[in-house]
């Protein structure tokens, strides 16, 4: 069954375009990544799927639900973690889940949840004595709460810590395991790569790609990351290196360190071609192109 499908969606702010005629479907069971800059429209599809904003045109809908038209059975099915949240601050981190869970006419316990995602120690402290990391731990609790069908999960790691980040994807992990849909955006795209089946990549409001990452990095022809280190590098060697042809990025990561991605046939012809601009090859290693890579290609910041 399909849980999210967005047909031809777009929303237009005055003479701003925040999503652009976007088709997207995410199949039940799937851990899916929602990438793009900062603007991309990332949260704007999002406050689609959950009626905070109608669409300017098109449709999305939820397990078959019109997110607009049958709103209440739409959002019956999903756990939601959006962006721009606040806690309320008076309210403990207890009574914050016991909230959720008569809202959701749900029979979990508020101590279990919250220890689930950390904060059990807090329990019985205000919400204005909240760190933004256990703020976000309280709100991703209430999201959980009810074994939701699908988890909207809007930069669900903001605030925390690595060792929180990773809990977070653990968590996310059992929630798949379990059966249920889980679509999340983010902007560190290690933690995408770690827990995703497929990707979408948002760029000014288009969806520039939808795919798996291994299907990514096969349309970039393979995928080759090569790191070279040179003697130095001059204003014209990232040019050199672009005027290749097969090179789809260039990215100069340290003082004489270039990472390219290209396919497999023109990682000599790089290396040539900086021989020839007078440039010394001192060291090169080839490696997977990471999701990293692959979001400088498709919106276009290695350029």
């Amino acid at each position: 069954m399909v849980a999210i499908d967005a047909n031809e969606v777009s929303k237009r702010y005055g003479t701003l375009q925040a999503v652009d005629r976007v088709d997207l479907t995410v199949e039940e069971g799937e851990t899916f990544g929602f990438l793009g800059p900062n603007g991309a429209g990332k949260s704007t599809f999002i406050n689609m799927l959950l009626d905070f904003v109608k669409p300017s045109h098109g449709s999305v809908s939820l397990f078959g639900n019109d997110c607009q038209g049958e709103g209440v059975a739409a959002r019956s099915r999903i756990g939601v973690l959006p962006e721009g949240y606040s806690t309320f601050d008076r309210l403990t981190g207890r009574q914050h889940v016991e909230y959720a869970i008569r809202s959701k006419a749900a029979d979990d316990d508020p101590i279990d949840v919250l220890d689930r995602v950390g904060i059990r120690e807090a329990a019985d402290r205000k919400a204005s004595g909240y760190s933004k990391g256990m703020a976000q731990r309280l709100v991703l609790g209430m999201a959980l709460v009810g074994e939701p069908d699908l988890l909207l999960l809007d930069e669900p790691t903001t605030g925390l810590d690595p060792n929180g980040a990773a809990e977070i994807r653990e968590i996310l992990r059992e929630e798949n395991e379990r059966g249920a849909t889980v679509f999340f955006s983010s902007h560190i795209l290690e933690q995408v790569e770690a827990v995703c089946d497929r990707v979408a990549i948002l760029q000014d409001g288009e969806l520039v790609a939808l795919d798996t990452i291994e299907g990514l990095r096969e349309t970039m022809g393979g995928g080759t990351k090569l790191v070279i280190t040179l003697d130095r590098l001059e204003d014209g060697t990232l040019e050199t290196i672009w005027a290749v042809e097969g090179v789809d990025t260039a990215v100069a990561t340290e003082e004489s360190t270039v990472e390219i991605t290209c396919t497999n046939d023109a990682k000599m012809d790089v290396i040539v071609a900086l021989h020839e601009a007078g440039l010394d090859v001192l060291n090169f290693r080839t490696e997977e192109a990471s999701l990293e890579d692959m979001f400088v290609e498709y919106t276009g910041a290695g350029r």
